[in-house]
């Protein structure tokens, strides 16, 4: 299976740069799994396409102000900091360039000094580990100094950052948004709780990885970056109730569904927990649990157009994307929505 398998052509025009002022207005693509059938829906309309019964699983992850301007203390050399997760107290593995200033031993600082770092390790991939000196309180500091890390392919400044963030966005810990959930507001998770759908969160804090590029031909090839999630014990047992009873289980997000292949057993039943998991979805792979999935459009290549070809397969999901393309779609984080089922 090559890279090339997943490519398709995508005017730039059609990749979103801003959020729609009504996060529920944006489209839905509706795809069946089993025919390729392809309709059109607004997104508010996903409501009608959820049953009584179903478990609707969200990731509630919460995106850190985690791109830093600094410079080199002794130079003053500019310096682009990336923060990708904690590793230990004041600790951090991080992306970061220019790399030819940042060797074991170097020290930055950021916002006049209020915040200082020091090179500790460099780790494979080029990325360091960082140890941070500050006075107070780290996550305060950050929101102060730190901005949200939009994708490279969203050039214009984002006015609002809650709008980078689902409206269920609780545990900090993401250098990137779980963006499938962007489009859900709060009275229409009401709408379909009241429907009598079982809504339910986990959490995948989202690594830059998502967005790292297939770079060998061979997809089997490619090394997955792992990302560290949390199930709990009431989470799943509402999940393996509702498998038990018969209900669909309907993941929003490539992350909700890395976690629930993850933690789920050979007889599709999730294990509470928390761990790493670097689970590589694409073409071939046997779904344990998830049966449907609400998701963005993604990247020519990506991991992530594997993992929905694995769902949907993939000519059905490219014919969907040449539609999308024809109908004038917005792609990417945020873009409109599909509903794989």
């Amino acid at each position: 299976m090559k890279k090339t398998d997943f490519y398709y052509e995508l005017p730039e025009e059609l990749i979103a740069q801003e959020p729609l002022k009504d996060r529920e207005r944006s489209r839905l693509m509706l795809v069946d799994k089993k025919t390729g059938l392809v309709e059109h829906e607004v997104f508010k309309n996903i409501l009608y396409h959820l049953n009584e019964g179903d478990c609707l699983v969200l990731n509630n992850t919460r995106v850190i102000p985690a791109r830093l301007w600094g410079e080199k203390e002794d130079t003053g050399g500019k310096i682009e900091f990336l923060l990708l997760h904690q590793v230990g107290k004041d600790e951090w593995e991080v992306m970061l360039k220019p790399g030819k200033r940042a060797q074991e031993g170097s020290r930055f600082v950021f916002g006049n000094g209020e915040l200082k770092a020091e090179i500790k390790q460099i780790v494979n991939g080029g990325n360091r580990i960082v140890r941070f000196e500050y006075e107070g309180i780290f996550e305060e500091v950050l929101d102060r100094l730190g901005d949200v890390p939009l994708p490279h392919y969203i050039t214009r400044p984002l006015e609002d950052r809650e709008r980078y963030q689902t409206v269920y966005s609780k545990h900090k810990g993401s250098a990137a948004a779980p963006t499938a959930g962007l489009h859900f507001t709060h009275e229409l998770l009401q709408a379909i709780k009241d429907k009598g759908v079982e809504v339910v969160f986990i959490t995948l804090h989202v690594g830059l990885g998502t967005f790292r590029p297939v770079k060998v031909e061979d997809v089997e090839k490619h090394e997955m970056h792992a990302e560290y999630y949390i199930l709990k014990d009431e989470a799943a047992e509402k999940i393996n109730r509702c498998k038990q009873q018969g209900g669909k289980i309907v993941a929003v997000g490539t992350t909700s569904i890395r976690t629930l292949e993850s933690a789920a057993d050979e007889n599709g039943f999730v294990t509470p927990g928390s761990g790493w998991t670097d689970i590589f979805i694409y073409p071939g792979y046997s779904f344990k649990i998830v049966n449907a999935l609400i998701t963005n459009f993604h990247l020519p290549e990506s991991t992530l157009v594997m993992l929905v070809s694995a769902l949907a397969g993939r000519e059905n999901i490219l014919k969907a994307y040449e539609i999308a393309v024809q109908e004038r779609y917005r792609f990417y984080s945020f873009g409109d929505a599909m509903f794989i089922y």
